[in-house]
Parts: structure tokens; C-alpha cells; sequence
């Protein structure tokens, strides 16, 4: 199918006035379809397995770990569970969008576009109460010199948006302003992958032998060509029908000329492009699971990649964009009441693994940095008397003791009745 094709296809049942008349992607359909034919956009690509696990997974544990808005004063740090954007970050986006569903969908756009874009609904006081993603592919941002505008389209008209109404997080990118875009990048690599599948449902569908000819001894009427092709695709085409006894006659003779799939090494070559979707999302294959080379020796150093290499970066980037974008000058200068700061609690990692918590817990309590009673509410669990102590293990004493020179013995009140006093009495 040409470009052309393609245009007229697409126009067929569309009216001007609908958005989808004007989605950027139309306008890059020749440049979005890969050498081997397959279209690849930010939408199609998610129909291809490796890509939908890789866009999940990252964006589902980014979202999944709790995000708080700390306060700091250079001595002491504390959550403002009570200022509306620690709510709206940590909670609920809006009225409509949980903060996780809201910091997924963000995350993977900016996975698929390169770039993430949200409108920021303020109060009167300049507080931002809501947040609402909007797809990437209606946005366009031009840097003025001074300042970003992003142009917006809204029911088929452009509307200019200054940054302090957008929140813009983008990922790698040639001026650090404007991210590139995975799936263009990863085009080629997507669509091999694509066209594999399409070929395995194309091979299969048609029976596990397509590629065949039949040859007739005599030459047959255009009718007596059209029946003979008929009965022969309604009895043996398709996967249903394969391995069936084929009748043959008036010396008709069958040549198979399919390449079978263990000579095109097909099986291989779609697990080979599983590695190279996990290249392009820098994940550890095993997490788009690919087990070929993992084991049980080597799946936890590969964890502690998949948490360091592919999850703290994402991690880095969202907290200083948020830093930059929604917090004001005064409360990101260490003034007043403190700086104010965004923080990912990393520990909702290890929420799917008692033992792995335990470990963590038990670590933090020997060394002094938690007591029973941080450990406790953690874990959801109400303080008990006397768990605010903080211990380490120097014969378990207080942490205010340790170090400290033991204490002398006390000395008794009445110094009439210690020995000394005794025998000095008894010798007068």
C-alpha cells in the first residue's frame, strides 16, 4: 500500500472536523512505517508484547511507590500531608484520575513520546489542585529565548499555554528541553519484531504448509481453475486443517515450496527480539520475561539492576522536573519554615517482599536509624509504650548512652553506715 493508498484509506470514514483529521501522527505515516513494511507509531507498537510489558512495567513501579512532599530546615525533615499538592502528587490527580493512574499515564507517554504533559489547575492562592495528562500528540513546544509555549490542540483549534500552566516532564533529548521520541528511535528494531508476528500469524493461519503448488496434466477453463481453487482452500486452508489427507485427481501432482520455520531459524529470531526491545527501555530481559539466561544464582543481582540501572534514573528525573515545576522559588530556598523537596519512598519496593522488608527492618533497628515504633507504623501498625527508643548494639543501650564512659557508683546518703565509717568508729 502507498502513502497515498494509506491517506485516502484513512479518510474514508473520517470527517475534517474530527480530531483525529488532525493527530500529528497522520501527517507522518510514510516516515512511520519501518523497512519491512509494518507502521509503527506510539499506538501500534503497544500491540507488540515486548513493548506493552516494557511500557507496564516501568510506569506501573514508578507509579506504584509512594511520592511525598517533604519539608526540611536543615536539622529535621517531616511529610506535609496537609498542603494540597502533596495530596494531589500522592492521592488523587483530579476528580476523576488516582495519582497512580495519573503518574502512570504520564510515564508512558513519556516511555512511547519522549515527552509527558500535563495542564496545572491552581487555586487562588497559586496552589495546584488538579492535574490533567494531555497526549503528546497534540502538543507542539517552541523555546522563545526566554520561556517555553506549548501549542495545545483543542477541539480543532490551537491554544498557546506559558510553562507555568504545563507540566512538562521529557525524557533524553538533544537540547534537555524536548525528548525524543522511543519508538521513532527504536522504529526499525519495533517493526522487525511486528513483522515476525504478523508472518507467524500469516504461517499459521494458513496451515502449517502453505507454500504449495498444485500442477494439473491438462489445462483447465478459467471455471474449472476457479471451482479447483475453491475446494482446495475450503478443505485444507488454515491451521484447523492442517495435516489432512489430500485427495488428488486427474493426476495432480502437490509441490511444497514453504521454507519451514526451523530452517528460517523463525524461532529464534523473535526470541533475539526480545533482548533488543529490553535494550531499548534499558530493562534486564528477564523482567520482559526471558528466562534463557537466567537462574536462580544470578535473578537477584539482575533485580538489583533492574532498581538501580532502569528504576532510579526515572526516579532523579521526575522528582527535579516536579521540584522545578510545581514548587515556587520561596519554598525551594531553605527560608522561612524550610526547603520543601519531593521524595519517592524507594521502600514500597520491597511492600511484595516480607522477607526482604524484614531484612531492611531488622538492618535500620540494629544500627540505630528506626525504632519499633517507625518500623510499626510502616507497616500500618499502631506505637506501642516505650517504642520511640532508639537502640544499637552496644549491649542494646539508648542511643543518648552510647559512647559514654559507664557511670560511677553511687554513693550512699548516710555516710555513717558505710564500712569505713564503721571501723573508724569502732577503733575510738
Amino acid at each position: 500500500m502507498t502513502i497515498f493508498d494509506r491517506v485516502k484509506h484513512f479518510f474514508k470514514n473520517i470527517s475534517l472536523t474530527d480530531d483525529k483529521a488532525w493527530n500529528p501522527s497522520l501527517w507522518n505515516l510514510y516516515g512511520s512505517q519501518s523497512l519491512t513494511g509494518e507502521t509503527v507509531t506510539e499506538d501500534t507498537a503497544l500491540t507488540y508484547s515486548a513493548v506493552w510489558a516494557a511500557v507496564q512495567l516501568i510506569s506501573g513501579t514508578v507509579s506504584s511507590l509512594p511520592l511525598n512532599l517533604m519539608q526540611s530546615n536543615g536539622t529535621t525533615k517531616k511529610v506535609l500531608e496537609c498542603r494540597r499538592l502533596h495530596k494531589v502528587m500522592h492521592d488523587q490527580w483530579n476528580p476523576f484520575m488516582t495519582a497512580m493512574a495519573g503518574r502512570e499515564t504520564m510515564m508512558a507517554h513519556i516511555l512511547l513520546w519522549g515527552n509527558g504533559y500535563a495542564e496545572k489547575v491552581t487555586n487562588g492562592y497559586g496552589e495546584v489542585i488538579e492535574l490533567w495528562p494531555i497526549t503528546p500528540n497534540r502538543v507542539s513546544v517552541e523555546f522563545t529565548g526566554t520561556d517555553l509555549v506549548y501549542t495545545i490542540r483543542v477541539d480543532n483549534k490551537d491554544r498557546k499555554f506559558n510553562r507555568d500552566k504545563i507540566l512538562h516532564i521529557p525524557g533524553l533529548g538533544f537540547d534537555g528541553l524536548v525528548g525524543y521520541s522511543v519508538i521513532s528511535m527504536a522504529r526499525k528494531s519495533i517493526g522487525l519484531g511486528m513483522a515476525m508476528e504478523t508472518f507467524g500469524s500469516s504461517y499459521f493461519g494458513n496451515g502449517t504448509h502453505p507454500g504449495v503448488i498444485i500442477s494439473h496434466p491438462n489445462t483447465l477453463s478459467p471455471q474449472a481453475h476457479s471451482n479447483l481453487k475453491q475446494a482446495l482452500t475450503e478443505t485444507y486452508s488454515g491451521l484447523g486443517q492442517a495435516h489432512r489427507l489430500m485427495l488428488l485427481q486427474e493426476g495432480m501432482k502437490i509441490e511444497s515450496v514453504g521454507v519451514p520455520p526451523e530452517d528460517s531459524q523463525f524461532l529464534e529470531s523473535r526470541q533475539f527480539q526480545i533482548p533488543e526491545i529490553a535494550r531499548w527501555f534499558n530493562l534486564p530481559p528477564h523482567k520482559l520475561k526471558d528466562l534463557t539466561r537466567s537462574s536462580f544464582s544470578n535473578i537477584e543481582s539482575e533485580q538489583q539492576s533492574f532498581y538501580i540501572d532502569s528504576i532510579l534514573p526515572w526516579l532523579v528525573r521526575l522528582e527535579q522536573n516536579y521540584n522545578l515545576q510545581l514548587l515556587s522559588s520561596s519554598e525551594k530556598s531553605l527560608t522561612g519554615y524550610g526547603r520543601l523537596y519531593f521524595k519517592h519512598i524507594v521502600e514500597g519496593m520491597l511492600r511484595g517482599d516480607a522477607a526482604a522488608r524484614a531484612t531492611f527492618y531488622r538492618e535500620m533497628f540494629n544500627i540505630g536509624a528506626m525504632s519499633i515504633n517507625e518500623i510499626r507504623g510502616k507497616e500500618d501498625m499502631d506505637p506501642i509504650d516505650g517504642g520511640n527508643i532508639h537502640l544499637v548494639p552496644m549491649n542494646m543501650t539508648s542511643l543518648e548512652n552510647a559512647g559514654k564512659p559507664p557511670a560511677p557508683p553511687a554513693i550512699p546518703e548516710n555516710k555513717e553506715d558505710t564500712p569505713d565509717n564503721t571501723e573508724d568508729n569502732q577503733d575510738e
